[in-house]
């Protein structure tokens, strides 16, 4: 069933758990990460990044993925990730989408204020739920004009409170893209972040994060977890071995079903490490 961030981040907010939020990038890892949303009786989250907006646009991304989650018995959130520019924002929010990410980090402080409460009220006449995000996480790859810059507390409580949106990411040491666990998290400016900001917090690049320090994070105000990278390793790596396997075989459907499992493992660990 869908459902939008407020439905399921608040309560996941004060807990000792967190919704993970699942990049996906086709039919293939949107039905093996449901079907473990499903077999585990968890909600998830399932977003389109920049990449795949700009490959295929809203409207045919919210086509295929809205039939899948609307005859879901999982809470399932349909999330546009990290997306700069309002008009795309709202042509998600018509299309189906209930959730959406404005991202203003690049922004002055003022400006994002201004431009995310801008989102929040034509998102709250619609039922959607709205993240922004503060300080900026950078990457480690594919996004050179990202800055990198750490969460101020008191610029994310102004920010939080003046914008009005619903769920705040923040940038304490996590970093987009990562191929191993190699970030260092500043705990201690997520406490001041927390003690400050009302709302539930995201971090991004889970994939780089260690599980130790996800199993921490995860008993925080941290409700939510972008995760990308970890899901297309386990496909990628996954599809590769089976071509050396099966060199005579080229279909498309049968090679990319034999993905399924790989990926329902990595989703099903992602989904049991953030569960209370």
């Amino acid at each position: 069933m869908l459902v939008t961030l407020n439905e399921i981040l608040p309560q996941a907010s004060a807990s000792k758990g967190a919704v993970p939020c699942c990049n996906v990038f086709g039919f293939e890892d949107a039905i093996a990460i449901i079907k473990v949303a499903e077999q585990l009786q968890k909600p998830v989250i399932l977003a389109t990044n920049k990449d795949m907006v700009e490959q295929l646009g809203v409207q045919t991304l919210a086509g295929m993925l809205l039939p899948l989650i609307e005859r879901s018995s999982a809470q399932v959130c349909l999330h546009l990730d990290h997306c700069y520019d309002e008009s795309t924002v709202y042509q998600a929010m018509h299309a189906g989408y209930s959730s959406v990410m404005f991202d203003g980090s690049q922004l002055s402080l003022a400006e994002n204020i201004r431009r995310t409460k801008q989102v929040v009220e034509v998102a709250k006449a619609l039922n959607i739920s709205v993240e922004g995000e503060i300080g900026s996480v950078p990457y480690q790859e594919g996004r050179d004009h990202i800055k990198s810059i750490y969460t101020v507390p008191e610029e994310a409580a102004q920010y939080a409170s003046e914008s009005g949106l619903d769920c705040l990411a923040v940038a304490v040491g996590n970093i987009h893209r990562l191929s191993a666990p190699t970030s260092v998290i500043d705990f201690s400016l997520l406490e001041e972040v927390e003690k400050l900001v009302k709302v539930p917090l995201v971090i991004h690049g889970t994939s780089g994060i260690k599980e130790s320090d996800l199993i921490k994070l995860k008993q925080t105000g941290v409700a939510k977890f972008n995760v990308g990278t970890s899901l297309r390793q386990a496909l990628g790596y996954e599809l590769r071995k089976v071509m050396a396997a099966e060199p005579e075989q080229y279909d498309r459907q049968y090679l990319l079903a034999k993905t399924a499992p790989a990926i329902e493992a990595e989703a099903g660990r992602i989904l049991t490490l953030l569960a209370e």
